[in-house]
Order: C-alpha cells, then structure tokens, then sequence
C-alpha cells in the first residue's frame, strides 16, 4: 500500500507527530510500536474506580457513617478544583480580566456545589446514629482539611486571616511564622478549660505546618487580590465577582457548616468533644471571626454585619 491510499489527514498528523518527537529527541516508531500493543482505555481504568469505591472504610457499624466519609472525600475533591483554577490564576502572566473573570465563575460555582451539598448532612445522617459514630474518630475534625486553608491563603493576604483582635494595625510585613501562630482558626481549636492546644490542632500542625508557611510566602505577591489588582482597572462585573467569592467561602459556606452543627450538636460545652475538641460555636460564625478576603472591597457597614443576614434567614427563619 503506497502513500496515496492513505487519508490524507492521516498523513497530515503523522507528519506533525514524526516533527513532534524528532524536536523532542525521540524515536517516534518506538511510541508508535508502544501503541499498538497498548489496551483500549476503559472508564474505571481512567478514574480508578475500584480504588476510588474502596476507600470508604467506615469505623464503626452504623450505615450513616458511610455518607460522613462519602460526603467528605466529595468536599476534598472540590477543593481540589478550587485550587487547581487558583493556582492558574496566580502563575498566568499578563492576567487580562476575561481570564480572570472565568475563572473567578468556576471557583464560584464549586463553592456552590460545596454549600449546597452540605444537605447530605443534615438531612442524609440520623442524628442519632452521627452522635454515636462520631465519638469514635476522636480527635479528627473538618478542621484539619489542610486544602481549605490553601484556599484562604491562595485568596488573600494572610494578614487578612489573623484573629480579629490582632488585626487594629495592619502590618503586611509580619514574619511567616507570627502570621501563623496569629491565624485566626487557631483560636478554632483551643480547648475552654485549659487555654491549650488540642490535639486536634497539634496533629494538623505535625503535619501541614511547614507547607502552609511556605504557602504564604510563596503567595504574598501572587495571590487572588493581588491577581484582581494587577488588572489595572477592574470592571464593576469582575468585582462583583470577587465579592461573590469572598461571601460565599467566608458566609455562606461556614455558615452551611454551622447550622449542620446546629441540627446534630447540641449547644453545652461538652458537646464540643463531638468536633474533634473544636469550639465550632465561636470558630464558624463569621460574625466573630470576620474573615473577609477583600476588605477593601467592603463597606465599613457591609463589615460590620458581615454574615447577619444568613444567620436572621436560614437560623431564625426572618427574611
């Protein structure tokens, strides 16, 4: 068969791929041999579904206590993405605002999915069954999801995450080590009689200290704000979605949490052991943590009531 029976397409791309490999160094016979004695790609090869499926290992005997991992495996996954589009947006040189606008649309549409799924929660779990179960995975908490401390720290400033007590003088040039210790989640997981540390907090900073630090000097001229300044003159839409942004990881989706908590915790002090020692009813509130990503985007009565509404609608059933 000589060449002039073959498509001509076919030639086409074999020429680009014969230009591809011989830039590159390699022997484009050699890839092609390889694929010939390759198997089809099947879909639960691709996405390892076996292995995917195996990696719910419940504790305890109760059925619920399936959905708990489940859901938090899928939360974990969606943080993933969440970082995935912020780290594109931080590396992009000579950003331009369509750019940043898609990808600013798609964070927010994962933080969508993230808040409207904590349903699987409090209404897929028995209270009863989640009170029992839960005690057994002491001292682990959604607390210690390193990915969403990413996020915060990818977004913004650190000195924007520091307790709110720390925050009167803003200084932007404290050491990486100070900002840590200053986070505001620390305050998240200290335990009410003692003032210490709890165990919950000592285990996440073993392992993910050090990575955190080094995120927040590896962000502190590339992060979001600093990606939506660079911009020059941001339109009205783009800021729009930046406030979308801040509402939804610093309101809505805390408070999603909260009143999860709410439904199955109740609301005396030693329940706190139930979230891995965390004081959830201090630490999730925005309105006392204050977490806002982009102040300066805010007016000085939108922070002041930040996170009010949602607690009068979804809490108190006021509109």
């Amino acid at each position: 068969m000589d060449s002039s029976q073959f498509d001509p397409k076919i030639l086409d791309k074999i020429d680009q791929l014969q230009k591809k490999f011989k830039a590159s160094g390699q022997d484009m016979l050699s890839y092609l041999e390889g694929l010939h004695y390759a198997d089809y790609l099947t879909y639960w090869d691709y996405i390892n579904l076996d292995v995917l499926l195996s990696l719910q290992q419940p504790k305890t005997s109760f059925p619920d206590e399936k959905i708990f991992i489940i859901y938090h495996q899928i939360t974990e996954l969606y943080f993933k993405l969440i970082i995935s589009e912020m780290e594109q947006i931080a590396d992009k040189q000579d950003i331009k605002e369509g750019y940043l606008m898609v990808k600013l649309e798609r964070i927010n549409m994962y933080f969508d999915h993230l808040i409207s799924s904590f349903a699987m929660m409090w209404k897929g779990m028995e209270q009863e069954q989640f009170l029992k179960f839960r005690m057994s995975l002491l001292p682990s908490s959604g607390f210690q999801s390193a990915q969403y401390r990413e996020i915060e720290l990818m977004a913004t400033d650190a000195f924007n995450l520091v307790a709110l007590d720390k925050r009167a003088d803003p200084d932007f040039h404290i050491p990486t080590d100070e900002i840590f210790e200053n986070l505001y989640w620390q305050q998240g997981a200290i335990e009410l009689a003692t003032g210490e540390k709890t165990l919950t907090l000592k285990n996440f900073e073993a392992k993910y200290s050090k990575k955190l630090m080094d995120l927040i000097d590896t962000y502190r001229r590339k992060n979001l704000w600093h990606r939506y300044m660079d911009i020059g003159n941001p339109s009205r839409e783009l800021t729009e979605e930046m406030k979308k942004f801040d509402l939804k990881a610093n309101v809505f989706w805390p408070l999603a949490h909260y009143k999860s908590a709410v439904r199955f915790l109740q609301r005396d002090p030693v329940d706190i052991a139930a979230t891995g020692g965390t004081n959830w009813q201090k630490y999730l509130p925005p309105r006392f943590q204050k977490v806002i990503f982009f102040p300066e985007l805010w007016t000085e009565q939108e922070k002041e009531d930040w996170g009010k509404g949602w607690v009068v609608k979804e809490i108190f059933g006021e509109e």
